[in-house]
């Protein structure tokens, strides 16, 4: 049996196999709303706590995150179809860096995606209490309502699942749309949106400096411009589901890129150039969109605008469920997590075990929170400590897709790439150090260190797990035809494996083509 130092893998037959089957359904479209779909709650509210350091920083820290998602993203387009397999960025660092680099990427995204539907699911419920007039009490009642629905039709089937998945994001980016045309006549750029002054004082009157706090408010903005494009790189793990990845995987992804620009860019030049909001104001407000609205229209129609507003965050927390499941049962499906929770449903074919168990433990986490703080401080914690985890853990695993991906353009040249990024090594290389920047600005904020220190604990229980158990039950596919002989990698990573007959990959569960 093939070997890697310091880990053990065990051969199952093809039953093991047959109880995690994944069905294809989708297509260009629906991948493209599945990336969208999961970032577009950003354009509704987080990112404008960077206007804290004035317009100009938000724009050029806007512009520097914006280049590294271009590098990202290009670099997913060529490695997801090259490597089409539902574990996405864990998949790819495992082929480029053994069985260790993959655990490490694969519980960074896991922090992600585990806690940013938290996140979401929080500020959902706070606007249906708003709507509805249920006490503050109560918000848990709607936190567990949600998920038992979105979880739910994430199980029914695949079908339907990027159907919604289709159906919420049109109507999540018609909202962005419609406040778009709605704030044209209504802003004064200069006077509003200018308004923040040296240290960050308010200027009553406006027309301050473009970059008021200087470069180090650029760099200090950079992790919130991060929320307008936070999880387009989930779309790797809908390959399995993807009718032809190598065909619709880039095209997904870039579609998928190029419609948050085009997103990002309108709100962050209208929303803080409302008469009356103000880039000073806006850079408190827990809802931006809504108030550019209520700006517009007037509070009287605040509970109908409250219920357009809440499309954004129900797009993303449904489309990042699905993620999440995927995500956990890759990992559960390689061994690295215990092998029942890659388990899918007889009929229906949706990691059912992943997504309950992904959405227990983020309500765990959330009811623990809410009853030993109080409710008071549980929602700040939940609203900021869990939110600043999740986007920790995403700097961290970009830093080792964009690694994996130089990695496997040195190691492996040979394998086939049905797309090429034009943006090659230095892009990748570009993602990397932006992002060291921004991971490195979130550790000098006290706030951010707080959930620094959390992301911490949980790589430091999952390495100990692996370190203990899971490096001793990594999987191994079965012979599924001749063609088929594992063997071990020259560059010492992982052991080779091939395509069945139908084109199929034979090794789900490694996801490691090596050099030949």
């Amino acid at each position: 049996m093939p070997s890697t130092p310091g880990v053990q893998y065990a051969r199952v037959d093809a039953s093991y196999f047959a109880r995690r089957g994944l069905r294809r359904y989708a297509g260009v479209w629906s991948l493209w709303a599945l990336g969208v779909g999961a970032v577009i709650s950003g354009h509704f509210s987080g990112w404008n706590l960077g206007l804290a350091n004035g317009w100009g920083s938000m724009l050029l820290a806007t512009i520097v995150i914006a280049v590294m998602y271009l590098g990202l993203t290009f670099s997913l387009a060529e490695m997801s179809p090259a490597l089409p397999h539902t574990g996405g960025a864990y998949s790819f660092a495992r082929t480029a860096m053994g069985p260790w680099g993959g655990f490490l990427t694969g519980v960074a995204e896991n922090v992600e995606y585990v806690l940013t539907p938290a996140v979401i699911v929080y500020f959902i419920s706070s606007y249906m209490a708003g709507i509805f007039g249920t006490p503050a009490s109560l918000l848990p009642l709607w936190w567990i309502a949600f998920y038992i629905v979105f979880v739910g039709v994430n199980v029914v089937g695949v079908e339907l699942s990027f159907k919604v998945t289709l159906v919420v994001t049109l109507l999540a980016l018609a909202c962005p749309g419609v406040f778009w045309v709605s704030a044209l006549p209504a802003i004064d750029f200069s006077r509003w949106a200018m308004n923040v002054g040296p240290g960050g004082a308010l200027l009553e009157n406006g027309n301050g400096p473009f970059l008021p706090l200087g470069f180090g408010g650029v760099l200090a903005a950079m992790p919130f411009a991060v929320w307008l494009f936070l999880a387009i790189e989930q779309l790797p793990l809908a390959a399995e589901e993807s009718m032809d990845p190598k065909h619709d995987m880039p095209r997904g992804i870039l579609a998928g890129i190029l419609t948050l620009i085009v997103s990002a860019f309108p709100v962050l030049w209208l929303n803080p150039s409302i008469a009356g909001i103000g880039s000073h104001a806006l850079a408190k407000s827990g809802e931006p969109l809504l108030d550019g609205f209520k700006a517009i229209y007037g509070d009287g129609i605040a509970k109908a605008l409250a219920l357009v507003a809440v499309v954004g965050p129900v797009a993303s927390f449904h489309t990042i469920i699905f993620a999440k499941g995927r995500q956990i049962y890759s990992l559960s499906r390689a061994g690295y997590f215990p092998a029942m929770l890659s388990v899918t449903h007889g009929t229906r074919k949706t990691p059912h075990v992943a997504m309950t168990v992904g959405a227990a433990v983020a309500l765990a986490v959330m009811l623990a929170l809410w009853f030993s703080l109080g409710a008071e401080r549980g929602a700040a914690v939940i609203g900021g400590t869990l939110l600043n985890m999740a986007v920790f853990g995403a700097m961290f695993s970009y830093v080792m897709q964009a690694l994996a991906f130089i990695l496997l353009r040195k190691r492996m040249p040979g394998i086939e790439r049905p797309y090429r990024s034009p943006l090659g090594v230095p892009g990748a290389a570009l993602t990397i150090a932006i992002a060291v920047v921004t991971l490195y600005f979130q550790l000098s904020d006290p706030v951010y260190r707080t959930g620094v220190l959390w992301v911490a604990l949980w790589f430091v229980i999952a390495v100990g797990y692996f370190a203990v158990v899971g490096r001793k039950h990594l999987i191994l596919s079965p012979r599924k035809s001749s063609r088929w002989t594992p063997r071990p990698c020259r560059c010492g990573l992982e052991p080779h494996s091939m395509n069945s007959r139908d084109g199929s990959p034979v090794d789900p569960g490694m996801t490691a083509l090596a050099a030949g």
